[in-house]
């Protein structure tokens, strides 16, 4: 084994290491604050932090099996019978599973002297999913938990410790499943340049700025309107609903699994783009922040002329010009990196990962994510538009 393909597999070992312990610490400090919600006589938050837990939980748990299901038949020889997985499903243990088979994987891998093209792309197979998985769970349970968080802060005037535990992990959470999505899309990219670090930091900052606005502006017109904030999410989820059936998605094995696909993507939406379309995106982004941000800013508005009914503070007074100026610093990163960072090259299977080469007649027969190559294909519009697919010629 060359030492960069060794160093490369050694990061993304680390970087799994890193995912799956951040995942455990993030589960158990929501569970830590609920308790201590119950203790405190504030059952009502602790109803919601869980409620939120729990659909996040069960919505991973579906997806990872209906995937499992849908993958071709001898692809997971090593795993346990299918009424072992099912049973780890129905427990809520299923992604928790594919984070270990994937460190499981991956150290095999990294031991190996010569390692086959077969355990490399299995080991890529494994951490795609984990990633998308790592994406969702984190628009449905960790950016509503910061939302809840900070709405609570802003409704009682102060914060307890734990509080600020909820806001540091959600933060820490939603940072690295961005990060870590982005690299499981470069991963894709047969013939990409290697992952650079400017690029993966403007990615990251650009996205994490432009959300922290809108998860502020959400949780200033909870704090206000408690009690409206679910009919508010409602209506706009069922417009995004809309929007994202009318794009004619195709990612989900069935019909029926295909709307709870839907359904995901209208929450991340919610809160920040997330292409599910072929083509060029620039229109569909435009329209989507121009809709957040008329969004945002009359939730603002409407806090602003009650704004009375909150607690005053220096921290408060300051949320607001520090959110626009996150916001502007967000749309001039997106910018730059549409405009100068965003990879364009033929999709052709030549390489994965900077440094894995297959031979183009075993590509056919090596594991191929088919999930996660569409969306690729769909983030990268150019890149599939200068080339036919070798394998559908």
């Amino acid at each position: 084994m060359s030492w960069s393909l060794r160093t490369t597999l050694f990061w993304d070992l680390v970087l799994g290491v890193w995912g799956t312990t951040a995942f455990v610490i993030n589960l158990g400090a929501d569970l830590w604050i609920a308790s201590q919600y119950v203790l405190s006589g504030r059952y009502l938050w602790a109803a919601l932090v869980l409620t939120l837990l729990g659909l996040a939980s069960v919505s991973l748990q579906v997806f990872s099996w209906i995937w499992l299901r849908a993958d071709p038949a001898g692809l997971h020889k090593s795993q346990p019978p299918v009424r072992c997985l099912a049973l780890l499903h129905l427990l809520q243990l299923g992604y928790l599973y594919r984070c270990v088979q994937g460190l499981q994987q991956g150290l095999f891998v990294w031991q190996q002297k010569v390692p086959s093209e077969f355990d490399l792309a299995y080991a890529d197979f494994l951490s795609l999913d984990i990633s998308m998985l790592r994406l969702f769970e984190t628009f449905l349970e960790k950016t509503p938990q910061l939302a809840l968080a900070l709405a609570i802060v802003l409704q009682s005037g102060r914060a307890e410790y734990y509080q600020w535990v909820s806001i540091c992990t959600s933060f820490v959470g939603i940072s690295w499943a961005l990060l870590d999505y982005h690299r499981a899309l470069r991963t894709c990219l047969p013939s990409k340049p290697l992952l650079g670090l400017g690029s993966s930091v403007i990615y990251f900052l650009w996205n994490l700025l432009l959300l922290w606005p809108r998860v502020l502006a959400v949780a200033l017109f909870s704090a206000l309107f408690p009690c409206y904030v679910a009919l508010h999410f409602l209506g706009l989820w069922l417009v995004l609903l809309f929007w994202v059936w009318l794009q004619g998605t195709d990612f989900m094995p069935d019909p029926c699994s295909e709307w709870l696909y839907r359904a995901t993507v209208a929450t991340i939406l919610y809160f920040s783009w997330f292409n599910v379309a072929e083509g060029r995106t620039r229109g569909r982004a435009t329209i989507h922040l121009v809709f957040l941000l008329s969004d945002s800013v009359l939730m603002v508005v409407t806090w602003v002329t009650h704004g009375a009914w909150l607690p005053s503070g220096v921290l408060l007074q300051m949320l607001l010009p520090v959110g626009s100026v996150s916001f502007l610093l967000g749309l001039v990163l997106r910018l730059v990196y549409y405009r100068w960072l965003h990879p364009s090259c033929p999709w052709e299977p030549m390489q994965v990962d900077g440094a894995r080469s297959f031979h183009p007649l075993e590509w056919h027969q090596l594991p191929q994510n088919q999930r996660m190559i569409c969306l690729a294909q769909n983030f990268f519009p150019k890149a599939k538009d200068e080339a036919v697919l070798p394998w559908k010629s």
